[in-house]
């Protein structure tokens, strides 16, 4: 009969009602995966720059993230092609159990490390602000710009 429906072997009947449940349900767990692949795209490059009085005091960058959003960062560059200190110290900060901790730092020369330090070169995951800073011992370095390019790809 038109709208009767029956699986090979078994005696039961389905319903339309039954089949197309079925397929709301397969459709929307279609959706969820579909929604989890197209993260792996990434999110667009954020491309900046930001001029501060690098040697005066750490100076942020730039704030990567946002509360309670969960991201993993693939790549963080900065550029200190303008900046002459022998001594540039870039840190990280992030929140551990809700206070802003020091997470990592290191110094470079830029007259002798290049130009483009690659600070972040593989995936961290993050679920709060990553706040990025760099100092300087050149006061010729104050007011310079400083260039930073991330990917980030939700979670």
């Amino acid at each position: 009969m038109p709208g009767e429906f029956y699986i090979e072997n078994k005696a039961e009947r389905l319903s339309l009602q039954s089949i197309e449940d079925a397929i709301a349900t397969l459709e929307g767990k279609l959706d969820a995966v579909k929604s989890q692949t197209d993260k792996l795209a990434g999110q667009s490059p954020v491309e900046g720059s930001v001029a501060a009085d690098w040697q005066v005091a750490e100076a942020d960058v730039v704030s990567i993230g946002a509360v309670g959003t969960r991201n993993k960062i693939h790549d963080l560059t900065l550029s200190t092609h303008n900046l002459a200190g022998t001594q540039i110290t870039i840190r990280l900060y992030k929140a551990v159990n809700g206070i802003e901790r020091k997470v990592y730092e290191q110094v470079f020369d830029a007259g002798s490390d290049p130009p483009g330090i690659p600070v972040i070169n593989g995936s961290w995951a993050l679920h709060n602000i990553l706040r990025v800073t760099i100092q300087s011992n050149e006061v010729t370095d104050n007011g310079k710009s400083v260039d930073y390019d991330y990917m980030l790809e939700a979670m």
